[in-house]
């Protein structure tokens, strides 16, 4: 792995978001000064116990909750990567991100030059009904200001804008066409957020569905884009898992339905304290005979690489991309009363051939498990197929005899390297500050009229393209502190370019507009499309 190569890891590798990861630990010192007055307590556990005798007998009031919660992370930590204890304020989200709706006002926004700017209100969302337009700036919450201030963080205004459905929030609103600050009261309603980023057709024939999570609407979504790429004449599906760190079982099993014969095996659990329970199709799916590509990486986990395995194990379709996470833990979720919650690793899970795809790892050790990735890059794994190895003792075979490997992640059918020829320390540096994307926030705010005037992201791309727009980029990148460089842009112009010019585009029709401009660049689904006319046609023989 070069030095060009290694500098770009920021840039392409991010730790797969899975519960439980940024939990804060707690560790106490003992004292070595005390006295001991001996006492015999009658409850049951040491640890309960302790947390009794300080609450009746420390010298001055604690907060309990917070020593429970402390101690709790401090015990779960020396277990596996995915057992944690889940606080309450953060089960929130968790519960929101899983349901696909949360309350607030409903607006898509960007902190842009310290100020809060409205990309878009979520269409017949509470925002849109008071007249919140994109553009708008929100400058006050309740009377406070929250606009020029560097220690408002994106999260702390979440919290100001989130709130219980029906309840009321005056937003001060400047207009980019005027200097007058209008407030305006919003009614926070409940906000329903797809689990489906974008569907649409690639071409004549082929319907493509990008999944960010396996939530609670994600399989009525997946069953309605399915429906409506059928009747746009899809004959064939890539279905994206990329980027997707998993979430719940029973949904990815019900996905997987759709494609399978009945009795075919999806996946099967088993642990130390659970018996084996297996998962099969019903042979009711509507779409058993479509032939089908899954896109993979290394950060699709869990019930994605339970999706890509079941597939695969069954020769039922072509598995593109990269080795993914290798996550095959299951854990059971228990609620208690103050909201917060236990996510406690119950058992193993196996993909239809007898795969479990945990990576290895040690017990307590999750600095090494999260560093995993970045180990994986440094050894060449991101750019060589052949530096992946795999135990032959984990070999398995499909159900028409090819050989697939257990022990760390799905290794798909076909690998796409990853190609670090675009990117330059000039590319780093307008990353690092966030050029690119307010750039394209820039542009729109400038030309959001004449944008909207045009009927689809085609007619947008063409006119960005005649504002000399990437000529434009340079010039306000050196006023954010990026100083020009020949080089470096012409290495990375190309990304560059297309990068800019997609996420202008979002700003305006979301992602139907972002994804097929930033495909145009896209390798791996580049490559999901050749599967159908080379290595789909060499298993036609096998496949069903």
């Amino acid at each position: 792995m070069n030095t060009k190569t290694k500098i770009w890891l920021p840039l392409i590798i991010a730790i797969a978001i899975l519960g439980g990861y940024a939990l804060h630990y707690f560790t106490a010192s003992p004292r070595k000064n005390y006295m001991v007055f001996p006492q015999k307590d009658e409850v049951s556990g040491k640890l309960n116990a302790i947390l009794q005798r300080l609450d009746n007998s420390y010298y001055k009031p604690l907060a309990i909750d917070s020593i429970e919660e402390a101690v709790i992370n401090d015990m779960l930590k020396g277990l596996d990567p995915h057992t944690a204890y889940i606080s309450a304020e953060y089960m929130q989200q968790v519960r929101e991100d899983m349901q696909g709706h949360f309350s607030g006002i409903g607006v898509q926004f960007i902190e842009y030059e310290d100020t809060v700017m409205v990309v878009r209100p979520i269409p017949g969302g509470p925002s849109e009904r008071v007249g919140i337009m994109a553009g708008d700036r929100i400058v006050t919450v309740d009377g406070d200001t929250i606009a020029g201030r560097q220690d408002v963080s994106t999260d702390s205004i979440m919290k100001l804008l989130k709130g219980k459905a029906g309840t009321l929030v005056d937003l001060g609103i400047k207009k980019p066409t005027s200097d007058e600050l209008k407030v305006v009261q919003v009614t926070r309603g409940d906000v329903n957020v797809s689990t489906i980023d974008v569907a649409y057709m690639l071409d004549e024939q082929t319907g493509y569905i990008k999944i960010n999570q396996f939530g609670g609407q994600t399989y009525n979504e997946f069953l309605a884009a399915l429906s409506e790429l059928k009747d746009q004449h899809a004959d064939r599906f890539i279905i994206d898992l990329r980027g997707n760190a998993g979430g719940l079982l029973d949904v990815c099993v019900g996905m997987v339905n759709e494609f399978l014969d009945k009795n075919d095996l999806i996946v099967y659990t088993k642990g130390y304290n659970t018996s084996r329970l297996d998962r099969r199709a019903n042979g009711k799916g509507n779409f058993k005979d479509v032939p089908l590509v899954i896109l993979i990486d290394s950060y699709s986990a869990s019930a994605s690489e339970i999706f890509a395995g079941a597939i695969q194990d069954h020769d039922r379709g072509i598995v593109v991309g990269r080795r993914s996470f290798g996550k095959g833990l299951v854990q059971e979720q228990v609620e208690y009363g103050d909201g917060s919650a236990l996510r406690l690793t119950v058992a193993e899970y196996f993909t239809p051939s007898g795969r479990n795809i945990q990576k290895p790892f040690k017990m307590g050790d999750r600095d090494a498990y999260d560093q995993d990735l970045n180990d994986r890059w440094e050894h060449g794994e991101f750019a060589i197929a052949d530096s992946i190895q795999f135990v032959d003792s984990l070999k398995y075979e499909t159900d028409n005899g090819r050989t697939v490997y257990g022990g760390g992640g799905i290794m798909p059918d076909v690998f796409v390297p990853l190609d670090t020829t675009a990117y330059s320390t000039y590319f780093e540096e307008l990353q690092r500050k966030a050029v690119v994307r307010d750039f394209a926030y820039y542009f729109t705010d400038h030309h959001r009229a004449e944008l909207a005037a045009l009927a689809n992201y085609k007619a947008m791309a063409e006119y960005i393209e005649n504002q000399n727009y990437m000529e434009q980029f340079v010039d306000y990148a050196v006023k954010k502190g990026v100083a020009k460089d020949a080089k470096g842009y012409e290495v990375s112009k190309k990304i560059l370019a297309n990068s800019v010019k997609a996420l202008i585009v979002r700003n305006m029709i979301d992602n139907e507009g972002f994804y097929p401009i930033y495909h145009q660049n896209d390798e791996i689904l580049k490559a999901g499309l050749k599967a159908f006319d080379k290595e789909y046609k060499e298993l036609t023989t096998q496949l069903r």
